[in-house]
């Protein structure tokens, strides 16, 4: 590994100024001293505020059915642990803009249950006990809180110890939930010093532990934890009894009325809801205390760890103070930068924080993986209001201007010329506080997933004059973030280079099987046909169409093609080459002799070659497909869903026209490999509405390259052009379109179906998600559907909010399964392939005839589910494949 050099003067290629190390405290106007010197009437609070809030007045319908029904929340937080209990983060672009301070709507959650419900006219009376090694037991009421004892406000950060957690999962499942970067927020708490109630209570001589206990009941008893009591008593932790935030009153999930709050220390230290503090002389026996919270040794697995109960009992594993971390926010994930119009610089920005009351020192920053560093600018925001002395906040005495402590999170951002990003792989940060300890490069993986603080990597992507910002996962289930893309691509995470191949490593050559050389002409048959008998069979009745020259006669196949009569009519007439060759399969290509019936004559290849005049008109078109003629669309955007997973956004040629796709049928899209600039045509069934205007929206998953084989062609394609990039599409086809309220149009054929079955796998939900929209979309459509989706992994799922929704909203209709066949420790739903068991227990065929199966997915579920379902009994008729 190359040398780690640690210089401030890396050489960019213009003059950068970097601050000193340790940076410089920033108070902005001026000295503390001059500062205190203003008159109160006069005052200009130079500190911040907290931002600008809307606190939520609605219960969200997903929480009505759950016992946090009397909770109003903001919709932006993203859940982590499904509906209920709640545990959510902010997304953090929306966190960081908040600034220092986090309004209480979008600051982190963890909950361990149900929320206790406290009515605004009990609080007064809210009452908790200090109890235990004491020599004076107390009761004590908020109302008597508020007026006996001297109240205080400090900005304080809570960071959950599952932070970053997300990634620790992506190496190796651990017990705790997907946590992202966000699990941190700041906010003013105004309260009590925790020391003042304790010194009225008299703690005895042998008392060495502060336990608290919360009011949220729970299935292994109340939340309880401890933290020592020589911390509680010494003013410079700034432990507190907290009744307020951002000055206003605790909202429900933030432990209304009375919580602990303990800075420096993991969020799981700051009981909410409190009743209880109890003086010991050892550590909480509370289940809470002892199973959760800690980093057991890297080698303890989920099994070794539920087996021996001494793990847990090891006070030596159990967290308190946090550790150095750091994130960025800017860029964020996906953002992309458009190099011909960027500015000279970018500014990279983002947060750390320690723990402990010690202060971030140094942020650092390498474009070269860690070889040299240059140091960020760093603003402490908490010192702001060290420069106040006796002001009052919130009902409380601003507790900042005698302290050393550092309580709260830093922000910190870095110049960066573009041109050098342009170069660069990736950007790493790295923070250290004052006590020399520093973010690790690699992750210490533990059970609980918990204080995962490695180096914060952003991989740069230049992608045809754009750049592109990956971050490592995003949160919960969300997929993307290149830690998932490098797994998926047999990645180690875990080699010490984030799962890139280590330099001078060979790659193993991709095995290319060459293309078959397939037959397609009858033998003997010498007949030409000129370009007036071709054209008399421009029609549905006799469609004959051209390949590579060849005439072919499709009206034998036209009940029998899988993408329906309209593919041959559609092509009636024409040189069908690009498509043909582009879109069907060997076995397809191997029974071309039967149809074939002769070879135009020169003159009818040039004809066709040059092409027919096309027809013009200044009037718009109301309707962009057309079934015998290829049409341009610009793409207009492309969505990253995950690391393969894209939603690929196009134009039509005005705001007002519409696609022209019936439900249940596809479009083909068309354009030249960046490499060889040969044709390219697949078959997509896009994913927006129907009736939708002037757009349309197509979800590909994007088979790259890997070790064992090549990508996939098209899909690599789309995703190397850039916006602005036109591509050509034509349609629409297929044998199926569903009408409504279960009738439907097999080869133009009327049937009425009262049950759907849907089988899918990856990407061939698309064609099945079009279809059941419509018919959940209908409230009088009677029609029943079962959809049973098949993928790997839980990110694999695509459209998984939207099915879901379906599903909640509409029981009685649909009955939605998914089944992965490696999915994690904790999921509920089915495992294994899609095969015989699966379809017998969930598609037994209906007497009546008024069923039908749509079954969309790789080539082995096709043909495993075609088998299974024959062999239980159903017929080819009632089976559709898209």
């Amino acid at each position: 590994m190359a040398t780690v050099v640690e210089s401030q003067t890396v050489q960019p290629k213009k003059s950068v100024e970097f601050p000193p190390t340790p940076p410089e405290t920033i108070i902005d106007g001026g000295d503390a001293t001059s500062l205190k010197s203003i008159s109160s009437s006069k005052e200009q609070l130079d500190f911040p505020l907290p931002p600008p809030s809307t606190a939520p007045t609605q219960v969200l319908d997903v929480d009505k059915p759950t016992p946090d029904s009397h909770v109003a929340r903001d919709p932006r937080l993203i859940r982590l642990t499904g509906v209920h209990p709640f545990n959510c983060e902010a997304p953090l672009t929306e966190l960081f803009k908040e600034g220092f301070l986090t309004s209480p709507e979008l600051f982190y959650v963890r909950n361990h249950g149900p929320v206790p419900e406290v009515r605004d006219e009990d609080i007064p009376d809210w009452e908790f006990s200090v109890e235990g090694l004491v020599a004076n037991p107390l009761k004590i009421t908020l109302k008597e809180l508020l007026s006996d004892y001297e109240n205080v406000t400090c900005p304080i950060t809570l960071v959950c110890a599952g932070n970053r957690r997300k990634e620790q999962n992506v190496v190796r499942k651990s017990k705790g939930f997907s946590w992202g970067p966000a699990g941190v927020s700041t906010a003013l708490f105004t309260g009590v010093v925790m020391k003042d109630v304790l010194e009225r209570a008299k703690p005895l001589r042998r008392a060495r532990y502060v336990c608290m206990e919360g009011a949220d009941k729970l299935p292994n008893g109340y939340y309880g934890t401890s933290v020592k009591l020589n911390w509680v008593m010494d003013p410079n932790r700034g432990i507190m009894l907290a009744h307020g935030m951002n000055g206003e009153p605790l909202t429900a999930d933030h432990g209304k009325p009375l919580r602990a709050v303990i800075p420096g220390q993991i969020g799981g230290r700051s009981v909410k809801w409190l009743k209880k503090l109890i003086i010991t002389a050892e550590p909480s026996d509370n289940w809470y205390h002892i199973y959760d919270n800690r980093v057991l040794p890297t080698m303890v697995d989920p099994d070794e760890a539920a087996k021996n109960k001494d793990w847990w009992t090891d006070e030596r594993y159990a967290i308190y103070d946090l550790s150095p971390n750091s994130a960025t926010a800017v860029p964020a994930h996906d953002e992309k930068l458009q190099l011909d119009t960027a500015p000279e610089y970018y500014t990279v920005q983002g947060y750390a924080y320690s723990g402990g009351g010690r202060r971030i020192t140094r942020v650092q920053l390498s474009l070269d993986q860690g070889k040299s560093w240059r140091f960020g600018n760093i603003e402490y925001a908490e010192d702001k209001y060290r420069a106040f002395e006796d002001k009052e906040l919130f009902g409380g005495r601003l507790d900042m201007d005698w302290r050393e402590t550092c309580f709260c999170w830093c922000f910190w951002k870095l110049n960066i010329l573009v041109e050098e990003l342009k170069e660069a792989k990736d950007i790493v940060v790295r923070a250290m506080d004052e006590s020399m300890n520093v973010q690790p490069r690699d992750m210490y993986w533990s059970v609980l997933g918990m204080m995962n603080n490695p180096w914060f990597r952003v991989v740069v992507h230049n992608e045809d004059g754009v750049l592109r910002f990956e971050h490592p996962t995003q949160p919960a289930l969300m997929p993307g973030g290149w830690m998932e893309r490098v797994k998926k691509t047999g990645g180690n995470l875990a080699n010490g280079y984030w799962g890139e191949r280590i330099e001078g490593e060979k790659a193993d050559a991709v095995q290319v099987e060459a293309p078959k050389e397939i037959k397609m002409t009858k033998d003997g048959l010498k007949k030409e046909i000129t370009i007036e008998e071709f054209k008399q069979h421009n029609n549905s009745e006799n469609p004959w169409f051209v390949v590579n020259g060849e005439v072919y006669d499709g009206t034998p196949f036209l009940d029998g093609h899988p993408g329906g009569a309209q593919s041959i009519i559609s092509a009636a007439g024409l040189d069908s080459t690009d498509e043909f060759m582009a879109i069907h399969s060997e076995t397809a290509k191997a029974m071309m002799p039967d149809y074939h019936i002769g070879t135009l004559d020169e003159a009818a290849r040039r004809i066709l070659a040059e092409g027919e005049p096309a027809t013009t008109s200044t009037e718009p078109r109301p309707v962009f497909l057309d079934s015998r003629a290829w049409t341009k669309s610009l793409l207009h955007s492309k969505t990253t869903v995950s690391w393969d997973t894209r939603i690929f956004t196009f134009k039509l040629e005005h705001e007002d026209q519409t696609l022209g796709l019936p439900t249940g049928q596809h479009l083909m899209i068309r354009l030249k490999d960046p490499v060889t600039r040969e044709s390219i045509i697949r078959s997509y069934t896009p994913i927006s509405e129907t009736t939708k205007r002037g757009y349309l929206d197509v979800l590909v998953k994007v088979y790259l390259d890997t070790k064992d084989q090549p990508g996939g062609r098209m899909t690599k394609a789309l995703d190397a052009i850039p916006t602005g990039h036109f591509v050509e599409m034509k349609g629409p086809i297929g044998k199926f379109e569903y009408v409504g309220k279960g009738d439907c149009l097999i080869n133009g054929k009327g049937r009425h179906i009262k049950r759907f079955f849907m089988i899918c796998g990856g990407s061939g939900i698309t064609p099945i998600f079009q279809v059941l929209r419509a018919v959940v979309r209908d409230k009088q459509d009677p029609t029943t559907c079962v959809l049973l989706d098949g993928n790997r992994l839980v990110e694999d799922i695509l459209c998984k909010e939207d099915l879901d929704v379906f599903a909640r909203d509409n029981a009685d209709r649909l009955k939605l399964l998914y089944t992965l066949t490696k999915g994690p420790e904790d999921w509920t739903g089915l495992r294994g392939r899609i095969g015989a068991p699966l379809l017998q227990e969930h598609c037994e065929r209906g007497a009546d005839g008024e069923s039908l199966v749509l079954v969309c997915g790789p080539e082995p579920l096709e043909k495993a589910t075609h088998q299974a379902l024959l062999e239980q009994g159903w017929k080819d008729e009632d089976l559709l494949f898209f």
